[in-house]
């Protein structure tokens, strides 16, 4: 049993569909018509016009002054449109838009002084009319073309240039010759003019001719898109056949192929694919897959009734569902299926900042609702962003009401606030709801993913407030219970730290603030928080303490085995000589560091082996001293040391010769008379009374 597998977009484009049915609208209103060139590249469709008298005439000088003309799919060139129109015959345009816009951008580049290049066939209609709507254009078959012209001198890259492609071409010719471009020419504008729905056509024929062991590509030998649909085809596949209607086919070539793929020009018609696929099917019963054209209910559906039934009308307000064709800077083509070609300015696609590009992908398919309908132009411009707006209207009142937290994208700042868009509905949040202090800007907010509740809707007015804050609040108190509940001295935590004081630091854990303590955070000296922390810092403290009913959590910040005074007791014990530093002087002796993190005390008594008044008169901050270690207090953390202990005693004077007698004005070499902090460091407060030396 083979299997045929029928494109999904063959057949009938945009375009043509549009000049066919202007030239049957024309037929049923006007006895005697004629079409400025074969109205399309289809024989047989020509054929059929031609019999209900559309006849083909090559110049504006066939005409009378009140007959009917149409202009053909292709377009004409300025000066054959300008002599239609002076003949006196009442002309109907059936240029696709596609083309007709390419007439545009040429027509301006000559007016701005840039030279036109077209990439495309020189002798199709398509091409000879776009050379008509500008000067000097200069027209190029492919990459290689366009660098040869440069090379003999026909183009100058120094000059502006200005370069479009003919709308049936390859996408892979655009790339090559924008590569060329851009590498060496100065000031060079590209456009990408071939048409969506060429691409996508394109790209269905390149999948099919990879895994079917045969091809048929219906079109006419002088179709630019069908014959550029063979050639694709051909490189994939040795199997293709590229015929112009169902008389044509060889089916002795499906012998030895078990899957056939079928596909169609742009210039096909619906009737043209049935008959061919049904010819597959009735003499080697061929299995199909899937089919885009609408099947007829009676065999003797005639190609007016086909034709009708690919060109439904659409309205303002009527919600479709199409394929993405194309992707550009400013819109996105989207095939609907009707007469109409269907756009979505990026503007309209959404309100979520996302890039287009990384929202969407050609082929995919999506829901919009049309905002207007061109029949001029044959165009009907979507709004996705709209349509959700209408479908995510009762999800935003059923969030008021239950007191859902919803999530939405901050896409502006607004007066007293910011707005959001959630699902595509704009939501206002007042400066008040933002969740920032009043010192931070709004525009912070603005490109951030926030998560508020709805507080107020009003869809008459269309107004829907929400509040930021309110679930910052929520989420707090639920984080802050849960904090409270697992809280334990010791445990960890990764914090933020929030503001800084003159004692300490508070650190959010998680909804609750807990204070750090200067003196818990660092085993070094230092004058103030800052000289370790900054506000917005993230820290791993560790609970010393809490109190539930007050509410209070105090924390450590410096790391328990990092303790100095540890490493001291490994490095020094009683009667060691260490070498310290001096960094306190005081009525009653000098700290001097044992340790960064360690301090000792050496009693004035001790500084000298002679009585002194006060410690200046033989230290100073910063001096670097020789002192034994004379006592250590494991508990207290506290350390006295001795300058003198280190010094020979000075002889007394032979004439004032005294019996030596024990020093009565200090106290003994082991005396520990000074107070520390918790981790070793000297606090500077006095002796007690008791312990003070005489003067």
């Amino acid at each position: 049993m083979k299997e045929l597998i029928l494109a999904k977009s063959a057949g009938f484009c945009f375009g043509v569909s549009r000049s066919v049915r202007m030239a049957e609208e024309l037929l049923a209103a006007e006895p005697s018509c004629y079409s400025l060139g074969q109205l399309i590249h289809n024989d047989d469709v020509v054929r059929h016009l031609e019999e209900k008298g559309l006849r083909v005439i090559e110049s504006a000088e066939c005409l009378r002054p009140g007959d009917a003309v149409i202009v053909r799919s292709h377009g004409v060139s300025r000066a054959e449109y300008e002599a239609l129109c002076a003949s006196g015959a009442k002309v109907a345009d059936a240029t696709c838009p596609k083309v007709k816009r390419i007439h545009e951008l040429v027509a301006a580049a000559s007016e701005a002084g840039r030279r036109p290049i077209i990439v495309g066939a020189a002798e199709h209609p398509e091409v000879r009319a776009i050379c008509g709507w500008c000067r000097d254009p200069v027209v190029v078959e492919d990459a290689a073309a366009l660098e040869a012209r440069i090379a003999d001198g026909t183009i100058d890259c120094t000059k502006p240039l200005t370069m479009v492609i003919q709308t049936t071409q390859t996408g892979e010719k655009l790339l090559e010759c924008q590569e060329i471009l851009k590498k060496l020419c100065t000031n060079a504008e590209i456009f990408d003019t071939i048409c969506g729905a060429t691409f996508t056509r394109q790209t269905e024929a390149e999948q099919l001719a990879k895994t079917c062991g045969a091809m048929v590509v219906i079109g006419g030998k002088h179709s630019a898109n069908s014959r550029h649909l063979y050639e694709i085809c051909r490189r994939f596949c040795e199997n293709v056949q590229f015929i112009e209607n169902a008389a044509q086919l060889d089916l002795s070539a499906f012998e030895h192929t078990d899957i056939v793929g079928l596909t169609a020009g742009a210039s096909v018609p619906a009737w043209i694919i049935k008959e061919v696929k049904q010819k597959m099917s009735d003499e080697i019963k061929i299995e199909t897959e899937e089919t885009p054209v609408t099947p007829a209910p009676e065999a003797e559906e005639n190609f007016d009734a086909m034709l009708e039934a690919t060109l439904k009308p659409v309205y303002n307000g009527d919600k479709v569902t199409g394929t993405v064709v194309a992707i550009t800077g400013t819109e996105i083509s989207v095939d609907i299926g009707a007469k109409y070609s269907g756009f979505i300015p990026t503007s309209e696609f959404t309100d979520d900042g996302i890039a287009v590009e990384d929202a969407v992908k050609v082929g995919d398919e999506l829901e919009a609702i049309v905002v207007r309908v061109n029949d001029v132009e044959g165009t009907a411009m979507l709004s996705k962003k709209r349509l959700d707006a209408v479908k995510f209207w009762n999800a935003i009142e059923e969030a008021a009401e239950s007191g859902e937290v919803v999530e939405g994208r901050v896409t502006e700042e607004n007066k007293g606030g910011v707005v959001a868009s959630v699902n595509g509905v704009r939501v206002f949040v007042p400066a008040s709801q933002s969740g920032l202090p009043k010192e931070r800007p709004m525009t912070e907010l603005v490109g951030q993913t926030v998560r508020l509740k709805i507080t107020e809707v009003n869809r008459g007015r269309k107004r829907v407030v929400g509040s930021i804050r309110a679930v910052q609040q929520k989420e707090r108190r639920e984080r802050a219970e849960k904090v409270w509940s697992e809280i334990e001295v010791g445990k960890r935590y990764h914090g933020v730290v929030k503001s800084l004081t003159s004692y300490g630091a508070f650190v959010d854990i998680g909804g609750i603030d807990g204070m750090a303590h200067v003196s818990e955070l660092s085993w070094s000296r230092i004058k103030t928080p800052a000289d370790v922390l900054s506000v917005g810092d993230e820290v791993d403290v560790y609970v010393i303490s809490f109190d539930t009913e007050k509410r209070r959590i105090s924390l450590g910040y410096k790391d328990p085995n990092g303790n100095p005074w540890n490493k001291f007791m490994d490095t020094y014990q009683v009667g060691d000589v260490a070498k310290v530093t001096v960094v306190k002087l005081m009525p009653f002796g000098a700290f001097a560091e044992v340790l960064p993190g360690v301090d000792g005390l050496i009693h004035i008594s001790q500084i000298a082996n002679r009585r002194i008044g006060k410690p200046e008169e033989v230290l100073a901050v910063g001096d670097v001293v020789d002192a034994k270690i004379t006592a250590v207090d494991e508990e207290k953390h506290k350390i006295s040391l001795s300058i003198r202990a280190l010094s020979a005693p000075e002889p007394a004077p032979a004439k004032e010769r005294v019996e030596p007698v024990e020093e009565d004005f200090g106290p003994k070499e082991d005396a520990l008379v000074y107070e520390v902090s918790a981790n070793g460091e000297a606090t500077g407060n006095a002796p007690e009374e008791d312990e003070t030396p005489e003067a």
